[in-house]
C-alpha cells in the first residue's frame, strides 16, 4: 500500500512540477473562487527559499517510492522504518505549512495540492500503523536462509 501511495504522490507531483515550470498554462483545475489552483501554484507561497514546493514534493515522492519498494522492505534493517516515518513526518510538516498558506495567506486552495496533502497524510499513517502492527522482518543471512530470531540473538550475546 505504501508503494502505491508513493507512486500516486509521485504522479501528481510530476504533474504539478511540470505545471510550475511551464507557467501553469495547462493546469486542469478551477480558476475562480475558493478553489483556484492557478492562484495557489503561482503565489509567493509556491516557493520555499526559492525552490518550488512542487519540486520539493517531487523529490519527496521519488525518495518515498524508492524507500517503499518491495525489495527494500524485504532487505532493509528495521531502522529504515524510522527513516520512512521521519521522512513522512517532515512531509506532513510541509503539508501543514502549505495548508496554512492556502487558507490564511492565499485564500484559495488547489485540488491537486490537496491530493498531495491527503496522500502524504495517509502514507504517514500507513507507515506508522504498519510499524506498530507488524512483526519485525526475518533476519536473512548471506546464503538467503532465514535465521531464527532467538538463535540469532543468542549468537550475538555470546
Amino acid at each position: 500500500m505504501s508503494l502505491g501511495l508513493s507512486v500516486l504522490g509521485l504522479a501528481v507531483s510530476i504533474y504539478l512540477t511540470y505545471e510550475h515550470f511551464t507557467g501553469s498554462s495547462t493546469l486542469a483545475c478551477s480558476g475562480s473562487g475558493q478553489v483556484d489552483c492557478l492562484r495557489v501554484t503561482t503565489s509567493q507561497w509556491s516557493k520555499l527559499l526559492g525552490v518550488p514546493v512542487a519540486l520539493l514534493g517531487l523529490l519527496f515522492f521519488v525518495a518515498m517510492t524508492a524507500l517503499c519498494l518491495p525489495r527494500v522492505w524485504r532487505r532493509a534493517p528495521r531502522s529504515l522504518d524510522l527513516v520512512r516515518i521521519a521522512a513522512t513526518g517532515v512531509g506532513l510538516l510541509m503539508v501543514f505549512y502549505l495548508i496554512w498558506a492556502e487558507f490564511f495567506r492565499i485564500h484559495a486552495i488547489c485540488l491537486w495540492c490537496t491530493g498531495v496533502h491527503v496522500i502524504t497524510f495517509v502514507l504517514f499513517f500507513v507507515l506508522v500503523f504498519g510499524l506498530l502492527f507488524t512483526d519485525p522482518p526475518e533476519l536473512v543471512d548471506d546464503e538467503s536462509d532465514v535465521i531464527d530470531h532467538d538463535s540469532a540473538a543468542s549468537r550475538r550475546s555470546d
